[in-house]
């Protein structure tokens, strides 16, 4: 899978990370998440954030969004509220290429994550 999605065009790639759920927006606030993005963001206690750690995560999603044309994604898992606010606001200061790779390397770390935990069930 990795080979495939870094031999695809730059429009794929960017349709690939398009695709994904903005991190503890309105998918997550209304229920839409996949059963595994639940999950996963559940256990980085992104169900529980205070209002504060909620806008500022709305703020960094809304800024990185209006700087790069896609949404934030990282492998939360294994992650805290504070360790992914604290990527956001490191990540949202790279050039728009490197956030491309960025996004794609996330993209396949959740993929083998998932994959992983299809097979050892």
């Amino acid at each position: 899978m990795h080979a495939c999605v870094l031999a695809a065009g730059k429009s794929e790639q960017l349709a690939l990370i398009r695709a994904h759920p903005e991190l503890a927006g309105k998918l997550a606030i209304d229920g839409g998440l996949t059963a595994a993005s639940r999950l996963e963001q559940s256990a980085a206690g992104l169900d529980k954030c205070t209002p504060q750690e909620f806008a500022r995560i709305s703020e960094l999603n809304h800024a990185y969004q209006e700087k790069f044309g896609f949404p934030f994604i990282i492998a939360v898992r294994n992650m805290t509220k504070a360790s992914i606010i604290s990527a956001m606001e490191q990540r949202i200061a790279h050039p728009f290429d490197r956030e491309v790779n960025a996004a794609l390397d996330e993209i396949m770390c959740i993929a083998s994550y998932r994959l992983n935990d299809l097979v050892i069930d």
